[in-house]
């Protein structure tokens, strides 16, 4: 849960500047006390405008184009707006999956699983196959820079949507 204060809190969406214009939008899943490390869910597809948050009650974990633990700079700051709550937010609906850290020069990997009320707290770090790894997404944290960066990468073959809500 979000200290009183910070600008967002778990079940808010907000928008991401993409670096070649336009915007992908955010939800912050999971949020540590005090803030700092947040871990979130992010789509697509690349708008022109801001939707609201009422557009984007329809999505879900599994349409993210990208999830992870990330810094809350960008909403601290205000680049990254709070579009508004996810109506009925429900934290069990939006879950922490395990990530991977691989090292691919020593051919190992390690699943690693964060607790559900601190993205900062590795609960369990296991290891396992290279190649099973690959199904998890990477464990890191990504600095707003670097989410508005991989975001602009993974949208830039899309021309952007003209309605905020459309996900076409």
């Amino acid at each position: 849960m979000a200290k009183k204060g910070l600008p967002y809190k778990e079940g808010d969406w907000f928008g991401v500047p993409l670096r070649t214009g336009g915007y992908a939008v955010g939800l912050v899943a999971r949020a540590r006390r005090g803030g700092k490390i947040l871990f979130g869910y992010f789509f697509g597809p690349r708008r022109e405008r801001l939707p609201t948050a009422e557009e984007l009650n329809r999505y879900s974990p599994g349409e993210a184009i990208l999830h992870g633990r990330f810094g809350d700079l960008g909403l601290l700051n205000g680049e990254w707006p709070v579009l508004g709550q996810l109506g009925a937010w429900d934290r069990r609906a939006w879950p922490m999956p395990p990530l991977a850290r691989i090292d691919e020069h020593a051919g190992k990997a390690w699943k690693v699983t964060y607790s559900e009320d601190d993205p900062s707290v590795v609960l369990d770090e296991s290891p396992c196959d290279p190649t099973s790894a690959n199904r998890f997404s990477r464990d890191s944290l990504m600095g707003y820079g670097a989410v508005e960066i991989r975001l602009t990468k993974l949208l830039s073959s899309q021309a952007p949507s003209t309605v905020g809500g459309s996900r076409g």
